[in-house]
């Protein structure tokens, strides 16, 4: 299968630029896997769409305000750091631009001199690996100097750096939101709750994945770059008791979907347990463990795409696509929503 078969033509002026005022009124479309069906409806309608006794999977991981603009020592040049992958105590994998320019050796002045940083080594995708210098907390230091990691399509200015944060978001360590969550308020969680609905979490640390585009003609071809996860045995516990009742095990992002797939067992059961997930989900895929998937609009061609046609099939989602540009759903972190049942 080839990249290209994930390609959509969309509109710039549908990339959503800023969040809504209320995180639930965002639009939903609703896709029925069975039938082919798309319904459309608004975000806080999807407890209508939940049963009793249902699971929803989210990813409870906090975005670290992981990008640092730096001073090269030498000549005063300028660049920007974005931390993906925590390596030890005070050493990261980084993405830096202008990278050709950051050799391995160079050394990095942030703020005024709170932080330092040396190069020390190169990675396989591109980036830099960098040893930190600073005084007291490391992640106080980076809630001064650092900056919300927006993505590159996302060209205002988030004035609340909380709507970039899921209401539930708490184990720091993402690059980027799990965005999917972002459309759930304390509130809705709790209607839910009332209906009967389970809520289970599970933590992924998104990272290099979220930037990385499919380079390779074939996607088979295409490596995925490690992420942490984690699930502890509390929430192992819901995820099993809804399996063994019939009921339906449904992921609130893709990157709740990954973290689900790369723990479950071919019985659909899992186990708490954390490690590196860089598993690659795209058609021909066999799901282990999910019945349904709550998730944003994604860029044409990225592997997010390929992952949720892997779930519904390949005509089905860029049909539904297609209908989301005719419908001008707004797209992407700051987008509308579909739901997959």
């Amino acid at each position: 299968m080839k990249v290209k078969d994930f390609y959509f033509d969309l509109p710039e002026e549908l990339i959503a630029q800023e969040p809504l005022n209320e995180r639930d009124k965002s639009r939903l479309m609703i896709i029925d896997r069975k039938s082919g069906e798309i319904t459309h409806s608004i975000f806080r309608d999807i407890i209508d769409y939940l049963e009793a006794g249902d699971c929803l999977v989210l990813n409870n991981s906090r975005v670290i305000p992981a990008r640092l603009f730096g001073v090269k020592d030498d000549t005063g040049a300028r660049a920007e750091f974005v931390l993906l992958k925590r390596i030890d105590k005070d050493r990261w994998e980084t993405l830096v631009k202008p990278g050709k320019k950051v050799k391995i050796g160079s050394s990095f002045t942030f703020g005024n001199g709170e932080l330092r940083c040396k190069i020390i080594g190169n990675t396989d995708f591109g980036g830099r690996i960098v040893e930190f210098e600073y005084e007291g907390i490391f992640e106080n230091v980076l809630d001064v100097l650092g900056e919300m990691p927006l993505p590159p399509y996302i060209k205002s200015k988030l004035e609340d750096k909380e709507r970039y944060q899921t209401v539930y978001s708490k184990v720091q360590g993402s690059a980027a939101a799990p965005t999917a969550g972002l459309h759930f308020t304390e509130e809705l969680l709790e209607r839910i709750k009332q209906k009967g609905v389970k809520i289970a979490f599970v933590t992924l640390h998104v990272g290099l994945g979220t930037f990385r585009p499919v380079k390779v003609e074939n996607i088979s071809e295409h490596k995925m770059h490690e992420e942490f996860y984690n699930l502890d045995e509390e929430n192992a516990k819901i995820i099993n008791e809804t399996k063994k009742s019939g009921k339906r095990i449904i992921a609130v992002g893709t990157t709740s979907c990954r973290t689900l797939e790369t723990i479950a067992d071919e019985d659909g059961l899992v186990k708490p347990m954390s490690g590196w997930t860089d598993i690659f989900i795209y058609p021909g895929y066999r799901f282990k463990i999910l019945d349904g998937l709550i998730t944003n609009f994604h860029l044409p061609e990225s592997t997010l795409i390929m992952l949720v046609s892997a779930f519904a099939g390949k005509d089905l989602i860029m049909n539904a696509y297609e209908t989301a540009v005719k419908e001008r759903y707004r797209f992407f972190s700051f987008g509308d929503a579909m739901f997959i049942k």
